[in-house]
């Protein structure tokens, strides 16, 4: 058996760390949130809100699917429960009634304040303990790292 045969891979053993590290960062930060948001607001819930408020524009469940990376059936549900609670307005197509459009509506839009409040000062903590400097050097190379896995599907 050759050295290299021994040998771990070492680009193997840095991918797997930094899966790990990702995944369980993800699950904590996912902890973390959800237990900040208020009552009844799910993660789910905030990132469509957070998402429709960012864009200023409506758009189709597909659209939002697409841009979550979720079913359409887990969005038509999520929708569903937005729209229950008065957080969005579904409207149909008008050229196309088998299409519809959703738009955060202004309760929506107070209610993802309200939870942007609850959840910017646990951010913050994060950020402040890390150094912003430190934080600002690793987006680059975490956004390059999603813009790669995003063009992996």
């Amino acid at each position: 058996m050759s050295a290299a045969e021994k040998t771990p891979d070492r680009t193997d053993d840095i991918a797997v760390a930094l899966f790990g590290e990702l995944f369980m960062a993800d699950q904590l930060a996912r902890n973390r949130v959800s237990k900040a948001l208020p009552r009844g607001m799910e993660l789910s819930h905030f990132s469509v809100l957070n998402h429709l408020a960012r864009v200023g524009d409506e758009r189709s469940p597909a659209q939002l699917a697409k841009a979550f990376h979720v079913t359409r059936g887990a969005m038509t549900n999520t929708l569903a429960k937005l729209e229950w609670a008065g957080h969005v307005h579904i409207r149909p197509d008008w050229d196309d009634a088998r299409r519809k459009f959703v738009a955060i509506s202004p309760a929506g839009r107070a209610a993802r304040d309200a939870a942007v409040q609850a959840v910017v000062p646990l951010i913050a903590d994060v950020v402040d303990s890390l150094g912003a400097d430190r934080v600002r050097q690793v987006l680059p190379v975490l956004r390059e790292l999603r813009a790669r896995l995003e063009g992996g599907d």
